[in-house]
């Protein structure tokens, strides 16, 4: 077969965890993975164009199994408006730029068809998504937003979805029907701000809501306890209102939609059971007894615990709760949210502590309001930390994520007969992307975004 393009003077990392060559090269044709030769193998190069890949590590194209806000469809499980198309290309972009090759956005209520913008065209980034469309979550979308939801929406059944492309099931809850983070910085300091006229962060949106209502949510009792009232007054909010009221307003706001978001992992779990795909379920303080639960009653459902790392959980409370999951046969997936380099609201203690104790089988993005860290970020940190090496961390990302979904087994590993999905990076940073090839054309170059997909040697 004659190649089209040659890789050569590469570390490579094949995404099986375990397997690493000091030193090869990578021939690609068709878009597929044509040949591999390490040490001092050589592929025959006359005439053929050459990617120098010199002091820089081959591995395959990221597949990021839980991210948002990629798709011109209704955003998140609330069903909100569609984000504005920019903002669309720009985490398209980020995600690219980071070493994605494929994406599966979880908002769970677009359909396929909306993955791409007619006006914008197709982007290189391959992009699918899930589908939620259960009675229950459709409900729980209603009660928190809904305002992105058309009769087509609505309408739509989880078999529909699936036979129009969605290639998964979820995400069951979320931040904004769960309690979590997304009303943190989202739908409770809207609300607040339309009861007291006073904007609170974030961080103190979540300390308001914990107070109140616990980590895990339960309804609110009365008299509000002293530590709740202090906080009120700290922020300023008695000097608009009272604390019954403000309590109220984070009641109304986070409890609202809990039961029937509650009751869409249950349904959407049976269709895992029903149609053998995986079903991603929203893990939290609130939702990790659910998912067990379901887990127990349902064995046959394919079912992963999103995000285990999520901040409602202590670190001794991730850990025991990852490992009730992972014995009940749940896949364990931890994402970056803000808390590698950002710490906008998270810190890294919870990923540590999964990692560190060897219950963590994906690694993904989330969304974090925007603000998610990449997942090479977290992979360097694992690196260098001595916590993985680089082919059990890389593996997070590629070969396990192929591995849990079956729409990506064409992807994930280096191996002759894969699609050519490869990230070139820094060897001794691997957050640091300089080429990305996506079916073999090279889309990113040098750091850059090539618009017309094609090699630009």
């Amino acid at each position: 077969m004659e190649l089209d393009l040659i890789v050569t003077n590469t570390t490579i990392i094949t995404g099986d965890g375990t397997t690493i060559h000091p030193n090869g090269q990578i021939g690609i044709a068709d878009g597929k993975i044509a040949a591999i030769s390490v040490g001092q193998e050589q592929l025959s190069m006359f005439g053929i164009p050459r990617l120098d890949a010199r002091g820089a590590t081959s591995f395959p194209g990221l597949i990021n199994g839980h991210a948002h806000g990629c798709v011109h469809g209704p955003a998140m499980p609330s069903g909100s408006k569609p984000l504005d198309p920019s903002d669309v290309r720009y985490f398209r972009n980020r995600h690219l730029l980071g070493g994605t090759t494929t994406l599966l956005n979880v908002c769970g209520l677009s359909l396929p068809h909306e993955v791409d913008s007619s006006l914008q065209g197709p982007h290189p980034l391959r992009t699918f998504v899930t589908t939620a469309h259960t009675a229950s979550s459709v409900s729980a979308a209603l009660e928190v937003d809904g305002s992105g939801l058309r009769s087509h929406h609505l309408r739509a059944t989880v078999e529909e979805a699936i036979a129009s492309g969605a290639v998964a099931l979820g995400e069951g809850g979320g931040g904004q029907t769960l309690g979590g983070g997304a009303q943190d910085y989202g739908f409770l300091p809207q609300a607040i701000l339309e009861t007291t006229g006073i904007l609170v962060e974030a961080r103190d949106a979540r300390r308001l809501k914990e107070l109140l209502l616990g980590r895990t949510l339960k309804d609110p009792t009365f008299p509000l306890n002293a530590q709740f009232i202090a906080l009120c007054d700290e922020l300023d909010l008695l000097s608009r209102s009272t604390s019954e009221t403000v309590a109220k307003t984070i009641a109304g706001s986070v409890m609202k939609p809990v039961k029937n978001a509650l009751l869409g992992l249950a349904e959407l779990a049976e269709a895992s059971a029903r149609t053998g795909l995986p079903a991603i379920l929203h893990s939290a303080a609130p939702s990790a007894e659910h998912i067990l639960d379901l887990a127990r009653a349902m064995p046959s459902a394919r079912l992963i615990a999103a995000h285990c790392n999520h901040p409602s959980f202590t670190p001794e409370e991730a850990v025991a709760t990852a490992r009730l999951l992972r014995d009940t046969g749940v896949l364990i997936d931890v994402s970056t949210l803000d808390c590698i380099s950002t710490h906008w609201r998270n810190t890294a203690e919870n990923l540590d502590a999964l990692i560190g104790e060897g219950l963590v089988d994906t690694l993904s993005t989330d969304f974090a309001g925007g603000h998610w860290d990449g997942i090479l970020e977290a992979v360097h940190r694992m690196i260098v930390s001595g916590q993985m090496s680089a082919p059990m961390a890389i593996a997070l990302a590629t070969g396990n994520v192929a591995s849990a979904f079956g729409a990506f087994h064409d992807a994930g590993r280096l191996e002759v007969g894969k699609r050519a999905d490869i990230t070139i990076a820094d060897s001794l940073n691997l957050s640091r992307v300089r080429h990305v090839i996506i079916g073999g054309k090279r889309v990113v170059g040098d750091g850059a975004i090539n618009e017309a997909g094609q090699d630009n040697d």
